[in-house]
């Protein structure tokens, strides 16, 4: 990381949720210019690189382009397959697979008519595709495919051997929306950091916060080949962030143990009680209650009578001594 983060300290990453499948993130703070930096790289691979389910290609008895219509169907062949590019389809398996549509009687089509194999399902079942006259039977086969990136007509077609199917172009990611935006924060008197808000919006398949993990390993996998020997260039410039991360640990674990420092005069000890307590350099009820019996034992001045003292004004505030039944 850059060494301006031993000063600002790590990163913080804050998550909102806006609605159904999508969420915003917010990264700060950030050196001046890395917003564009993380927020242009992350945005390309969350539209580019998450794997997800599309229908490339469709099979109609009888049907030889998109542009025909059939008797007893409603809408078009085209507006079929435009419908169909709504499906929003899980897949455990990567590759080719069939599913099928077969109805033999007349009303709306729709995703929850799909029959589907183990392993796959449609997660807007309501969905309509089409619908039908009375007394009219309609079969299709649906070819389904697990890929990345997009997939235009021409490269299926390339691939695609039967020409009996119908050639759907298909942008694979599950990945609706992604829109950052950088705005100026500052930390103490350094006024010109950066922070970033990723917002993305996603079709169910895999949660906003998934995508932001798969694309940060998916970057993590690329920069590690120009460092395969682990080289420091310059390494004093860059951070270890392990280090910066140890030290705010260290940072929060003081402040803490500040904030629950209780001085031991408020618990009403004798005079000679508490001087033998300070000059066995214990502050605090805090440190009391870490105490064993005998460590108390070996302060000078500390005897039974005090030890007894100690032990009532510990139970009346709910505590004891370590050890203590």
């Amino acid at each position: 990381m850059h060494t301006i983060h031993t000063v600002i300290g790590v990163p913080k990453i804050s998550r909102k949720v806006l609605g159904q499948n999508e969420e915003c993130f917010m990264i700060g703070p950030l050196p001046n210019g890395y917003g564009v930096t993380l927020g242009n790289s992350l945005r390309r691979v969350m539209l580019s690189s998450i794997p997800g389910t599309r229908v490339t290609g469709v099979k109609i008895p009888g049907v030889s382009h998109e542009y025909m219509t059939l008797p007893g169907v409603h809408d078009s062949i085209l507006d079929i397959l435009l419908n169909l590019k709504s499906l929003v389809i899980e897949k455990s398996d990567t590759g080719i697979e069939w599913i099928q549509i077969s109805k033999k009687k007349g009303g709306i089509v729709t995703g929850a008519d799909i029959k589907c194999p183990a392993g796959i399902t449609i997660h807007n079942p309501e969905l309509y595709i089409t619908s039908l006259d009375a007394g009219f039977d309609f079969s299709m086969d649906i070819r389904v495919e697990k890929n990345v990136g997009y997939a235009s007509i021409e490269d299926l077609k390339r691939k695609e051997e039967d020409t009996a199917v119908l050639i759907v172009d298909a942008n694979f990611s599950p990945v609706l929306n992604v829109k950052y935006d950088i705005q100026n924060t500052r930390y103490g008197e350094i006024t010109n950091l950066d922070s970033l808000e990723m917002t993305i919006k996603t079709n169910g398949i895999m949660s906003p916060s998934d995508v932001v993990k798969f694309s940060g390993k998916m970057l993590e996998s690329y920069f590690a080949l120009f460092n395969e020997e682990a080289l420091q260039v310059g390494g004093e410039f860059i951070a270890d962030i392990r280090q910066v991360i140890e030290r705010e640990k260290q940072e929060v674990k003081a402040d803490l143990e500040k904030e629950t420092y209780t001085p031991i005069e408020i618990m009403g000890l004798s005079p000679r009680t508490l001087n033998a307590l300070v000059n066995g350099d214990i502050l605090s009820i805090e440190q009391l209650t870490k105490c064993t019996e005998a460590k108390l034992s070996s302060i000078k001045g500390f005897g039974k009578k005090a030890m007894t003292e100690v032990r009532d004004a510990l139970k009346a505030r709910g505590f004891k001594l370590l050890g203590d039944d």
